[in-house]
C-alpha cells in the first residue's frame, strides 16, 4: 500500500488554524454514552424474584445517605448525593461530591 501526502508536503493532520483537530474533536463530543445513577444493588433467588409484584419492597445494599455512584459505559466515574429539583418534588438529581480518577476506577 503506497503512503500518499497532501501536495504541500504536509503528513501533519492538523491544519495551521487548528481546524483538523477541531473537526474531529466534534465528532468525539457528538458520541452517545450510557449514563446510569446506581442507587444499590442486591443479589436474590429467581424464586424470589418471581414472587415479586407491584407493591414489593427490595431491600438494596446502601444506606439512606450513602452516596450514589455515576456509572457512565459500565465504568464508575462519579459519587454524588440524590437531589430535589423542584418544588413539586417530582425530578430529583444528583450533586456530585466525588470525582472517580481513571487509577482509582482500574483498582475497583
Amino acid at each position: 500500500m503506497q503512503k500518499t501526502t497532501p501536495a504541500d508536503g504536509n503528513t501533519n493532520p492538523q491544519r495551521a488554524d487548528g481546524g483538523a483537530f477541531s473537526s474531529n474533536l466534534d465528532l468525539v463530543l457528538r458520541i452517545p454514552v450510557s449514563v446510569k445513577v446506581v442507587l444499590g444493588t442486591t443479589q436474590m433467588p429467581v424464586a424470589s424474584l418471581l414472587k415479586l409484584g407491584r407493591g414489593s419492597v427490595v431491600p438494596l445494599d446502601r444506606r439512606v445517605g450513602d452516596p450514589v455512584e455515576v456509572v457512565v459505559n459500565d465504568h464508575v466515574v462519579a459519587r454524588g448525593e440524590v437531589v430535589v429539583l423542584n418544588e413539586e418534588g417530582s425530578r430529583f438529581g444528583i450533586s456530585l461530591t466525588e470525582i472517580i480518577g481513571i487509577a482509582e476506577d482500574a483498582k475497583a
